[in-house]
């Protein structure tokens, strides 16, 4: 079978592209350029006709069926808000008393270590080693890394000031989502040293060290160097979170449990030091900094004061509602109480929170909302000026500007 010239004509009633009909012949033969010239004239008018069509406006398998059913009966987000509306919350803070407030306090805090998964009953040798010691002019930098679980070790960085004196003040450091303990120590991508305090965690262990107090920035399970070779391969800024905190989900365990042991085994390295005063630990941090302050401070009480940078929220408004990573989930605790009752579990021990007003992840009004009900657990403690909360023209990102004196002056 041959194509022929004549072959592109309107008398045969066969449509080809864009309309054209066509006609087959058995004789003469097109040569192989005049058949690629008619190809692409053919392709020429239907990529125009197709450049001339509307923009589709089609949303869904509903468009043209609004009018027989509720569309708001198919939003799964909106369902969960409402199935939040009777979460039973069975133990949120309700006391009227100190004494009261101790007993909720006594009854919660073992709640809560069970939903994160709970906590070894041994702890091992730390096994600790310092890799590196860096001098610079406001603080020295040691590098070391400690066995937090059988196999599993944490790196970190111990920078010390050099404008006070042993035994330091010192707060535990967490980074957030980024590049890891890098973000928060004046590293750079390149692994230089730098001093502009970029990105939005600012360099915040290395601001604690300017301001006189130790700060041991330690790298979170599935952050930095301590990720998955897959993770690795992509890149500096990819977490390994999601194969990792979905483990600990089958395992009937969480991320946020995992890695309070790493701040609790922390403090067990920093009784270690004779350089630092381990009856004066505080603990800070960004985002899932953040996340791992709260909870840390909420069930290891030799943590003396926190800072919570980007996260104090409800869960309502900020994890049940919006897109986040893994690791901030923990099964049931809707169950048993709100995001401020963890942070009312830090009471009468020394709290700040800050929030960016145009936080995007943690709503600000939210935000407000949990630390009222978090400054009410203070006042029934009779402590209130123990928590501040600021609020700052920014997104989310570190500030530190009330936070950070404010640990120094608690610790």
């Amino acid at each position: 079978m041959r194509w022929r010239p004549e072959a592109l004509q309107t008398n045969s009633g066969r449509n080809g592209p864009c309309g054209l009909s066509y006609t087959v012949a058995m004789s003469t033969q097109l040569t192989r350029r005049e058949l690629g010239l008619a190809g692409l004239g053919a392709a020429s008018l239907a990529v125009a006709a197709a450049a001339a069509e509307p923009e589709s406006s089609y949303t869904g398998a509903l468009d043209g069926f609004k009018s027989k059913v509720d569309a708001g009966t198919f939003d799964t987000v909106a369902w969960t808000r409402a199935r939040y509306r009777e979460a039973p919350l069975r133990m949120t803070f309700q006391a009227t008393s100190q004494r009261e407030a101790q007993r909720w306090q006594e009854r919660l805090r073992p709640k809560l270590a069970e939903l994160v998964g709970g906590f070894p009953d041994k702890r091992g040798d730390l096994k600790s080693q310092t890799l590196e010691v860096k001098e610079y002019a406001a603080y020295r930098r040691e590098k070391f890394v400690f066995e937090s679980r059988p196999g599993l070790y944490v790196l970190g960085y111990l920078l010390t000031p050099k404008n006070a004196s042993a035994p330091h003040k010192t707060v535990i450091c967490l980074p957030g989502h980024g590049r890891g303990v890098d973000d928060i120590v004046g590293i750079d991508d390149k692994g230089r040293d730098r001093t502009d305090k970029d990105g939005y965690q600012h360099d915040f262990a290395m601001q604690c060290a300017e301001q006189g107090l130790a700060a041991v920035a330690i790298e979170q399970m599935a952050f930095g160097c301590r990720r998955d070779a897959a993770a690795t391969k992509r890149g500096l800024g990819t977490s390994s979170c999601r194969p990792a905190a979905g483990a600990a989900l089958l395992l009937g365990e969480t991320m946020v449990g995992w890695r309070v042991w790493d701040v609790m085994r922390t403090i067990d390295w920093i009784e270690t030091r004779d350089d630092l005063d381990a009856q004066r630990v505080g603990c800070m941090g960004i985002s899932g900094g953040g996340t791992i302050t709260t909870f840390g401070a909420a069930l290891e009480p030799r943590i003396k004061a926190a800072f919570i940078s980007g996260y104090l929220n409800t869960f309502r408004d900020s994890v049940l509602s919006l897109s986040h990573c893994i690791d901030n989930y923990v099964p049931g605790i809707l169950n048993w109480c709100e995001m401020y009752d963890v942070a009312g579990l830090i009471a009468p021990r020394a709290l700040f929170a800050e929030s960016g007003d145009k936080d995007g992840i943690f709503p600000v009004e939210a935000s407000r909302e949990s630390f009222a009900r978090v400054r009410k657990v203070y006042e029934v403690f009779g402590k209130p000026e123990r928590a501040e909360h600021e609020v700052f023209d920014g997104e989310h990102s570190f500030w530190g500007k009330r936070g950070i004196p404010f640990l120094a002056e608690h610790l």
